[in-house]
């Protein structure tokens, strides 16, 4: 038998750092992370430690590494949250906070590559090949959008990757669609020449608050101690809680007509894409006198599904512009919800195609460093052998009248809105 080739896959986040070790066939062999230090000097100030990064990122290689034959580790790829780290001559971190004092000693140098020291440190051979780091919601697409979905009777198969677009959706969502000519959007970023794929054209919509929303309207509703205490006693999560709960009282109707009143403009941290208007507020319409948990389950379905609709929203505008989707690829932490799945699926009216490895940021990490090792013939080769398809959620066509209705309404909110703020800046 043939010794396995392995690669390794790092995401730098805001709150941690992650390191996957995965082999050639597309497989998390084993996963680590580790917290960052962050300090807050005074309200709204916050700092970090690029040493402090550095050196959280050799704990979780040397985590995911250790009893494997590091002649067998091919490359190393990085990802990061946009960042700045500030060095001097020697390549050592400055400090840039307000006193100008370091809030950790020297340690090992950053920005330099990877040179044979920091290799050192990291525990890999000195010769590894290494991928340029990239932004991390890249890393996510590049994890999942370039799997093969032969057999899998998509729309997108035998058709170009193009047809394709990726939506990594946890805190806040990015959607990113490629096209081989440069696409201007409005209100999308972009056109970025091989920022993601090589050679494809980038454009990166997005949603500056997706799981931050629906944490915030969950946990700001009066019966949300309710929910804590039945969720813990099933010992289930809050929100799987939640989609049982709806099931219940959705009686004879499908589970998304129990918004067939209540409707939801999600941007509470204004509108990133595709109207990129930071100005905007959230709106919530059809509320009740009612407190309970089946209130907060329904006004749970309709944020959920606003998402979904800003989603629409921004494709939509994409394709207005010369995209030609049909098919959506989904990874982050909201992809794990189903509920949220299914939303998307059903308002797109388009498949929706789950990652088999959940950690598709770091997969993308990792297939950046098995290109970058030439072990396959191309970045596209390399994701199409190692990114896997998962789980498949079709949508429910028959209940397509009922979303496009809840889209029409979902544009009179944010038309309403603008009417209200050109109102109150005339008087």
């Amino acid at each position: 038998m043939e010794p396995v080739n392995y690669y390794v896959g790092i995401d730098v986040g805001t709150a941690s750092v992650r390191a996957a070790l995965v082999d050639q066939f597309g497989t998390v062999v084993v996963y680590a992370d580790q917290p960052i230090q962050m300090w807050a000097p005074q309200p709204d100030h916050y700092e970090q430690s690029s040493d402090d990064i550095w050196t959280a990122c050799c704990t979780v290689t040397k985590k995911v590494i250790q009893g494997i034959d590091i002649g067998q580790i091919r490359g190393i790829g990085f990802d990061a949250t946009c960042s700045l780290v500030v060095l001097d001559n020697n390549f050592h971190p400055l400090a840039v906070n307000r006193d100008g004092n370091e809030v950790l000693p020297p340690g090992a140098p950053v920005g330099n590559g990877l040179s044979p020291d920091a290799a050192n440190d990291l525990g890999l051979p000195s010769g590894i090949a290494v991928a340029a780091s990239l932004i991390d919601a890249h890393a996510g697409g590049i994890g999942m959008i370039g799997a093969s979905v032969k057999g899998y009777n998509l729309p997108c198969e035998n058709q170009p990757i193009t047809s394709r677009i990726a939506v990594i959706c946890g805190t806040s969502s990015c959607h990113m669609g490629i096209s081989d000519s440069p696409v201007f959007v409005p209100g999308v970023w972009g056109p970025y020449y091989s920022a993601m794929v090589p050679g494809f054209w980038l454009n990166e919509g997005g949603q500056s608050a997706t799981g931050k929303l629906v944490e915030h309207v969950v946990q700001g509703h009066t019966a949300f101690p309710e929910l804590q205490t039945k969720a813990a006693a099933s010992a289930q999560s809050i929100y799987m809680y939640l989609n049982g709960h709806l099931d219940l009282i959705k009686k004879s109707l499908p589970v998304g007509f129990l918004t067939v009143d209540v409707h939801v403009w999600p941007d509470f941290h204004g509108n990133r894409s595709p109207l990129a208007d930071l100005t905007l507020k959230g709106m919530v319409v059809g509320l009740t006198l009612s407190r309970g948990l089946d209130d907060l389950a329904v006004l749970y379905l309709a944020t959920i599904q606003a998402i979904a609709l800003g989603t629409r929203h921004i494709v939509e505008t994409m394709q207005t512009a010369g995209h030609h989707v049909n098919t959506l690829f989904m990874c982050g932490g909201l992809s794990k919800n189903p509920l949220f799945v299914q939303m998307h699926a059903d308002i797109m009216g388009m498949p929706i195609v789950l990652a088999k490895e959940v950690e598709s940021v770091l997969m993308g990490a990792a297939i950046l460093g098995a290109c970058a090792s030439k072990d396959f013939t191309s970045l596209q080769d390399a994701m199409e052998k190692m990114g896997r398809v998962g789980k498949i959620v079709l949508p429910n066509h028959k209940d397509k009248r009922f979303y496009d209705k809840k889209y029409q309404v979902f544009l009179k909110l944010v038309e309403h809105q603008q009417q209200y703020k050109t109102i109150m800046q005339s008087t």
